[in-house]
């Protein structure tokens, strides 16, 4: 039973949720895997077709896949929503963010690429963010061949996906990539340093803690490499200065009431909006990170909902 004033509609929902202690790598996988399984069973796939490319990887590693997603019937150019999933780093596919894709491309009529990158502690920073990168840059040099407009391209990333979108977003600045219009970063994981209050205060919350993020950063970036003064910002975007923010594309950002992300994500903003760069931040009362995953509570219903204005506002 949480000791945290949740909103009373999650409550109910606790013990059904995923035990996610990353200390069993090996568990907390296989846990995930059967949990989006079972919640993707059946999927109604009405009105998009979805299909996976192989695109050529970063110099000397494997194709990167990308599951796409296309409403029927829409002419294009698209937009493109270019997902990234979470997972702490260290866990998780497409498969994680397939209703809300299919949602995104049926409700924004986009096309939308979600990127299966390199995990961690297998394949450490900077693997995953350069998967990420090689199947943008592709995809938006690839623009006309696959349906897309290069100019109305937005980065979605959740969780670990939020900070490796927000890398992204810095990597293609600083190396003349792909032009990203939007950058969507919720409950993103940004600061290895880990001495926010919400980090230091949430050690027991649900879903992600303290103890998790030790060992998220750890397989990301290396053991003892988390907190030095050599972690670049590409990996932890929160060590970005204003100067080091400036020109970047609009963001979104989203941080749940007690969820030890919460500060990083609420500092980002701020740095962002130092930088000159437009930001829209919300902050949902009562939730934990990935609370969304009850999608029947009003809370969650309000995020969804809200997900789909902000996008369609971006990208139309």
């Amino acid at each position: 039973m949480t000791t945290y004033p949740l909103d009373p509609e999650l409550i109910p929902a606790l013990a059904m949720m995923p035990n996610a202690d990353v200390s069993d790598l090996a568990g907390a996988r296989a846990e995930m895997e059967a949990i989006v399984a079972a919640l993707n069973a059946g999927m109604d796939t009405t009105g998009v077709d979805v299909d996976e490319i192989h695109v050529p990887g970063p110099d000397g590693a494997p194709d990167v896949v990308l599951r796409t997603y296309r409403p029927q019937g829409v002419a294009g150019p698209l937009p493109l929503v270019y997902d990234i999933h979470g997972g702490g780093f260290m866990m998780g596919a497409p498969d994680i963010g397939h209703g809300h894709n299919l949602l995104l491309s049926r409700e924004l009529r986009a096309a939308v690429f979600s990127v299966d990158y390199r995990l961690a502690p297998e394949h450490p920073y900077p693997a995953g963010l350069e998967d990420c990168y090689a199947g943008l840059s592709w995809a938006a040099k690839n623009a006309t061949d696959l349906g897309i407009d290069p100019d109305r391209i937005a980065l979605f990333g959740s969780s670990a996906g939020g900070g490796l979108a927000a890398g992204l977003a810095l990597l293609a600045r600083d190396r003349g990539g792909p032009a990203i219009h939007f950058q969507y970063l919720a409950v993103p994981e940004l600061d290895d340093r880990l001495d926010t209050p919400s980090m230091q205060a949430f050690t027991d919350t649900p879903l992600w803690n303290r103890p998790n993020a030790v060992i998220s950063w750890d397989a990301y970036l290396g053991a003892g490499m988390p907190g030095t003064p050599d972690v670049p910002l590409y990996a932890a975007p929160a060590r970005a200065t204003a100067t080091d923010l400036a020109g970047l594309p609009p963001a979104y950002i989203s941080v749940m009431q007690f969820d030890p992300l919460r500060d990083e994500g609420i500092d980002y903003a701020r740095a962002l909006l130092s930088a000159g760069v437009t930001v829209e931040l919300h902050l949902f009362p009562g939730t934990f990170h990935g609370s969304s995953m009850i999608p029947h509570a009003e809370v969650s219903q309000r995020e969804s909902a809200e997900a789909l204005a902000v996008l369609a506002r971006a990208l139309r």
